[in-house]
């Protein structure tokens, strides 16, 4: 089990970003809007990742590196829920929810929507078989 977040998985691109932001999928599962799309060219094959927080709901830089802190910190302990043989993907968890969290509610939901969006992908997965 590889409990470490390198630079290699997380999402910094700004033509990735727009991509991902312009052409994938999201679902919706308080207090997470995650939106993914699945890349076609093999790179390394591990997915990345973007943690965001909204200016508008979280006011402070504070608070919202806070929820960052928090939000990379469940997807670290929990990103083995995307099963190995998923197709490497972009995904960008965006907080919206305005209130602070505490974190054992933060990783509860973020555990939830990593399970969702590993069904998610192992269904289109056989759709393309």
């Amino acid at each position: 089990m590889n409990y470490r977040l390198p630079k290699s998985e997380r999402l910094h691109a700004d033509k990735l970003i727009k991509e991902l932001f312009n052409e994938g999928s999201s679902f919706f599962l308080y207090p997470f809007k995650v939106q993914f799309l699945v890349k076609n060219e093999q790179e390394n094959g591990t997915s990345q990742v973007l943690f965001s927080v909204s200016k508008k709901k979280i006011k402070k830089a504070v608070g919202r590196n806070f929820v960052k802190r928090r939000m990379r910190e469940a997807y670290r302990l929990n990103k083995d829920l995307i099963p190995s043989t998923a197709p490497s993907m972009a995904i960008g968890l965006v907080y919206v929810s305005s209130e602070l969290m505490k974190f054992s509610e933060i990783q509860t939901k973020l555990i939830l929507a990593l399970r969702k969006l590993a069904s998610i992908v192992s269904e289109n997965q056989k759709l393309h078989e």
